[in-house]
């Protein structure tokens, strides 16, 4: 993994991918104590940042094993990444999903032309052995939602773009397995290395900060049980952890009512809808300023992949 794989991920998803801008808000600027630069992934295809891995690891595939079909297993955003890209190459995709994700993100995943294959995930079923068997039955090849090297170049397109937009100082990024994480650290290692990305988490799920301060990975204890079902992974990857650990400075941890909370303010100030797995970094940089660095920060919103009803819910119960 390093950052010619994410040069060449930049050059296959031209044209493919959304740049998204950089949005910001003085009444932001005020709750944060400083300058608050939002990076929208939340405006990419798909509604969120899984795009630009989906199609880098597609899009690199031989046209030989391509033709065979992906498989990915995801809570959603890689789901429908993975779905719109494969849908774009004409090749089969076969997503495996838990059974309690979102009915949005399962709707959208089959829309985009993925079959979808539920797991229990409140039952302790392994995704990882229901994709890896189907992969081997059907010929498939498998892309991990974060472990996997085309995946994190993808991601880290996000940092080339940022290192062009933004300014020097902390930049926020939700974290599950640490794909994105990984990714826009590499980039922003070579091309704006005065600023430091900072994983972000939610309460319960803090697997990649205390992997950070123990310098082994940690695994959560749940799998689910939190509204940011977007972020809600085992582990650190195998791959992520390492990158994330030499680069980065230490994880943020916020609870689902600042989450709830960022997503209502960004909603009222910026116009950006942003699912709760998505507004962690968003309510890092309002609500925990004195852990953050700098007279200017980043915040990436990384999805906003939210069910109607939980969002009108959120915007009554928090606005």
């Amino acid at each position: 993994m390093n950052f010619e794989m994410i040069k060449a991920a930049a050059g296959r998803l031209d044209g493919h991918a959304r740049q998204t801008p950089i949005l910001s808000s003085p009444f932001l600027d005020e709750i944060a104590g400083r300058k608050l630069m939002v990076k929208p992934e939340c405006l990419q295809r798909t509604g969120s940042f899984k795009f630009r891995g989906a199609w880098s690891a597609i899009s690199a595939l031989s046209p030989e094993t391509r033709a065979r079909g992906v498989i990915a297993f995801s809570s959603g955003n890689h789901a429908q990444g993975i779905a719109l890209a494969a849908r774009e190459h004409a090749i089969p995709a076969v997503i495996v999903m838990p059974n309690d994700a979102p009915a949005l993100k399962i709707a959208n995943t089959k829309g985009y032309g993925a079959e979808v294959v539920l797991y229990d995930r409140p039952g302790g079923e392994s995704r990882e052995a229901v994709g890896e068997a189907l992969a081997r039955e059907r010929g498939l090849t498998l892309i991990k939602p974060f472990d996997e090297p085309l995946v994190i170049a993808g991601q880290g397109t996000v940092g080339l773009e940022i290192a062009e937009q933004s300014q020097d100082g902390d930049v926020l990024v939700c974290c599950g397995g640490g794909g994105l994480t990984a990714g826009i650290a590499l980039a922003l290692a070579e091309t704006a290395p005065k600023m430091r990305v900072r994983p972000v988490e939610p309460v319960g799920f803090d697997d990649m900060a205390r992997s950070m301060i123990s310098g082994v990975i940690e695994k959560n204890d749940t799998g689910t049980g939190n509204i940011c079902d977007a972020i809600l992974t085992p582990q650190p990857g195998e791959i992520t952890f390492p990158i994330i650990q030499r680069l980065c400075g230490p994880g943020l941890v916020v609870t689902e009512q600042e989450a709830c909370r960022a997503m209502v303010l960004a909603w009222q100030h910026l116009k950006v809808v942003a699912e709760p797995g998505g507004a962690v970094a968003l309510a890092a940089a309002l609500f925990h300023a004195d852990k953050v660095e700098g007279p200017t920060v980043t915040a990436v919103v990384s999805g906003g992949n939210v069910d109607p009803t939980l969002f009108a819910e959120t915007l009554q119960r928090y606005g």
